[in-house]
C-alpha cells in the first residue's frame, strides 16, 4: 500500500474479528517500531508483545481506558526510558510507524494511555527507569473501517509563512 494511501484510509477500531494475525505480520509491526527514528538516535524504547488471551485480559483489567483491548488479537506495550525529555515524541513516532505497518496488511489498531501504573508494572515486569507510555491493540477489524475521515480542510490547519495567511496552492 502506498504510504499516503495508508495515512488517508487508516481509521482506528476497537472491535476485532476472531481471525488471527500471522506471526510474520506481528514481527513486521515490531520491526517498524525498531526502525523508527529517535531523538539523538537513542532508541530508548522497549516493547512488550502481548498476545495470549489471558494476558490481553490482564492488560484490559489493568487499564482505565482500554477495556476493549481484551478482544484484540495482540497488543504492544511501549515502554520509554524516562531519563530523556523527548520520550513522548518518540513514543508517538513508534506508535505511528507500528500502526501504518499493520494497516499495510489490513490490520487495524487503537491506542490507550489510561492504566494503573502499579498494576501494569507488577503484572508485566516493567523494569525500574522505564515507564509505560502507551498501549496499542491490533487485530483485523470486525467491520469495514476504511472510509471518509472526518477531518478539517487543509485551509483551516495549515498556513503559509505566518499564522492565518492562506496557502497559495
Amino acid at each position: 500500500m502506498d504510504t499516503f494511501d495508508a495515512i488517508a484510509t487508516k481509521l482506528e477500531s476497537r472491535e476485532y474479528s476472531q481471525k488471527q494475525v500471522p506471526a510474520e505480520v506481528k514481527k513486521k509491526v515490531l520491526e517498524a517500531a525498531r526502525l523508527t527514528a529517535s531523538g539523538m538516535n537513542y532508541q530508548e524504547w522497549k516493547l512488550i508483545l502481548v498476545q495470549e488471551p489471558s494476558r490481553l485480559k490482564r492488560l484490559a483489567d489493568d487499564s482505565t481506558t482500554g477495556k476493549w483491548v481484551a478482544s484484540a488479537n495482540f497488543a504492544v506495550m511501549v515502554l520509554m526510558d524516562q531519563k530523556y525529555n523527548f520520550v513522548m515524541l518518540d513514543a508517538g513516532r513508534v506508535v505511528q510507524d507500528m500502526q501504518l505497518a499493520a494497516w499495510n496488511f489490513g490490520v487495524s489498531s487503537r491506542i490507550f494511555t489510561g492504566f494503573n501504573n502499579e498494576l501494569m508494572t507488577k503484572d508485566f515486569g516493567i523494569p525500574q527507569g522505564f515507564a509505560l507510555t502507551v498501549v496499542v491493540g491490533f487485530g483485523y477489524p470486525a467491520k469495514k473501517v476504511i472510509g471518509r475521515k472526518d477531518r478539517r480542510p487543509l485551509s483551516e490547519v495549515a498556513f503559509e509563512d505566518r499564522y492565518g495567511q492562506k496557502l497559495k496552492f
